[in-house]
């Protein structure tokens, strides 16, 4: 990883509240050996990309969502939370001390990772009295560097393993959620697919895939209509900056000629049985790194399902045109309030 020059840091207390931000040149933070995080995993985190257009201007694109998200995150684990318009400006400060490490080219981007910490020292299972919120940024290329490569997934029941359940906290960005994930996704590699596809419940609910939310297209009964499908955010998905760019775009875009946009849940059944009657069109994920992964097939347990994509297909028609759409407000290519230039945030 390549790390960018410097790093943002601001203290929390429970009896002074935030100190004074400071950003500093990247250097390592100390912890006592009895701090919270290192004990009971008071962590959250965001993910968010700095981009430059084609006039070599520094866009931030959607930062209000992330910094609602790492709120919400916080709130959850009680860890304080900030003044998101606050955050924004000093990441913006950031930014444009890390300019350099934008490289304007397509598909590149400055990767920035906003990280909250409880760091008193305490062994007992308390409120954090003592908080850092820091950011780091890396340069980040293009995740299909030679085009579209579609994965694999294998499909897991919540019974051997889960990423969520109702009442918990999957649908916040903490690292208690990512950590227990390892494991079967290591396993399900050792097999030889890409990402595990989590389900839920006794119906065997589709929830996500790896750390992607997951969106189907099924071809309705009358052959001319199409349903654009993906999970309800019912509290065990996380709600994705790009799942809710893909489905903006969805509406404004497909909803006009006919096609029905839901969110609602969706069983391994029925995608078994569209897939039988050559109904089921593409299978996608979303997620910051990528912005839209291609999905080849599905192995749920003795049956492996095609996901609509030919032998030599890399990506579907949709799935290539949510990317090409979301690019370009990310770019600038098509101007729109999501991408903000950072000389326009104060």
């Amino acid at each position: 990883m390549i790390r960018a020059d410097h790093i943002l840091q601001v203290r929390w207390t429970a009896g002074s509240g935030w100190q004074t931000p400071q950003i500093a040149p990247y250097q390592q933070i100390e912890l006592d050996p009895a701090a919270a995080v290192l004990h009971y995993g008071f962590e959250c985190f965001e993910g968010m990309k700095a981009y430059k257009d084609a006039w070599g201007n520094a866009r931030l694109f959607r930062p209000e969502i992330n910094l609602d998200r790492l709120n919400r995150s916080a709130a959850r684990i009680a860890l304080p939370t900030f003044d998101a318009s606050e955050l924004l400006k000093l990441i913006v400060r950031f930014v444009k001390l890390e300019e350099r490490f934008i490289y304007g080219k397509p598909g590149y981007s400055l990767y920035l990772r906003p990280v909250i910490i409880a760091t008193n020292s305490n062994l007992g299972v308390t409120a954090p009295t003592a908080a850092l919120l820091y950011c780091i940024a890396c340069p980040v290329g293009p995740y299909f560097s030679a085009g579209f490569k579609a994965i694999n997934l294998e499909a897991t029941s919540s019974a051997v393993a889960t990423r969520a359940w109702p009442g918990g906290a999957g649908n916040h960005k903490i690292g208690g959620n990512y950590a227990p994930c390892i494991a079967p996704e290591k396993a399900a590699k050792a097999r030889g697919f890409q990402q595990l596809l989590w389900l839920s419940g006794a119906d065997d609910r589709i929830t996500e895939a790896g750390t992607m939310n997951l969106f189907i297209v099924l071809r309705s009964e009358q052959e001319e209509q199409f349903e654009l499908i993906t999970p309800p955010l019912d509290g065990m998905i996380l709600p994705g900056v790009t799942r809710d760019c893909v489905l903006s775009l969805a509406r404004e875009r497909l909803r006009p000629s006919g096609w029905i946009i839901s969110e609602r849940q969706i069983c391994m059944s029925e995608i078994i049985q569209a897939a039988g009657a050559g109904k089921l069109v593409e299978v996608f994920g979303t997620g910051t790194a990528a912005v839209v992964s291609p999905i080849r097939s599905i192995q749920y347990g003795d049956t492996l399902v095609q996901c609509g994509l030919a032998r030599h297909q890399r990506a579907g028609a949709i799935t290539a045109l949510f990317k090409e759409w979301i690019e370009a407000r990310q770019y600038a290519v098509e101007e729109h309030p999501w991408s903000v230039p950072v000389s326009q945030i104060s």
